[in-house]
């Protein structure tokens, strides 16, 4: 690339920086985009830039996998119920360890040698996140639904210059509670009035086929939704993400965005060029 290029894709990026400047960009990090070393620092790196240039970044993240791995390492099979892990006491002990815990600290690691600051979070930290368990006639174990965010310590940690890098674990009545990590993304990206709300995947974003990027839809406004979902455009696993950005941007989120993590800076790309990689819901 030549500097004439490298120059034009600054220029290109400016009018970005100046619009989000100080504004509120909540991410969820999890997929695929975690379990490669050379992502895992693509993702951070786009992280700490919007940092470094005044855009105030929260990054919410799962940890499946890992947890699985946790799990065997013991002699623990994974249970899932209608695609929800079932939480016992014993893999609520797991979840706490491997998310608020290792991965947490781990990426807050990541931030700081790429010249950034993090602090790791978990939802019962400040009284972020309160939920209660799951009801009705299935039993998910300590599987919870939230019930209200609290985001003062974000935005604290926000205000002294530090990356929040949360893990969806928030405090119930009587137990801790294991929490969807889309979920708990799109309401705290509400409850701050955030700009935007990331969610990084394993697919380009919603397409009319699924089996041809070019059909990508850049761009849908909230009535777009049912439609597709009925034309079963968006279905299976993609349906509660999009419920969870639809969920988002009704409560005054400006737009939601389902982006590739396994593509390299997506979250740049999107971001501060006028092309974008993904999908943007928006009013």
């Amino acid at each position: 690339m030549s500097n004439l290029s490298r120059a034009a894709i600054l220029s290109e990026a400016l009018p970005y920086i100046q619009k989000f400047h100080k504004k509120t960009v909540v991410v969820k990090y999890g997929g695929a985009a975690m379990e490669s070393e050379e992502l895992k620092r693509a993702v951070i790196t786009d992280i700490v830039l919007l940092s470094l240039a005044s855009i105030r970044v929260v990054v919410v993240h799962g940890g499946g996998p890992e947890i699985n791995a946790v799990l065997g390492q013991i002699g623990k099979e994974p249970k899932f119920v209608n695609g929800l892990r079932y939480t016992d006491d014993e893999t609520m002990d797991v979840v706490q360890m491997v998310l608020a815990g290792k991965i947490g600290k781990d990426l807050a690691g990541i931030v700081h040698e790429l010249g950034g600051r993090a602090i790791s979070l978990c939802g019962a930290d400040g009284g972020l996140f309160h939920g209660e368990k799951l009801s009705g006639d299935i039993d998910y174990g300590l599987v919870g639904e939230l019930k209200s965010v609290d985001p003062e310590c974000v935005n604290m940690a926000l205000d002294n210059g530090y990356i929040p890098i949360i893990s969806t674990i928030a405090q119930g009545s009587d137990s801790m509670l294991n929490i969807n990590a889309d979920t708990a993304a799109g309401a705290l990206a509400a409850a701050m009035n955030a700009e935007k709300l990331i969610l990084l995947t394993d697919v380009r974003g919603i397409m009319s086929d699924p089996h041809d990027d070019t059909t990508l839809l850049a761009s849908l406004t909230l009535s777009d939704i049912p439609a597709l979902i009925k034309n079963g455009v968006i279905k299976k696993g993609m349906i509660p993400k999009v419920e969870c950005c639809v969920e988002a941007v009704r409560r005054g989120v400006n737009s939601a965005h389902i982006l590739d993590g396994r593509m390299p800076h997506s979250i740049l790309v999107e971001m501060l060029s006028d092309s974008g990689v993904g999908t943007m819901i928006g009013r």
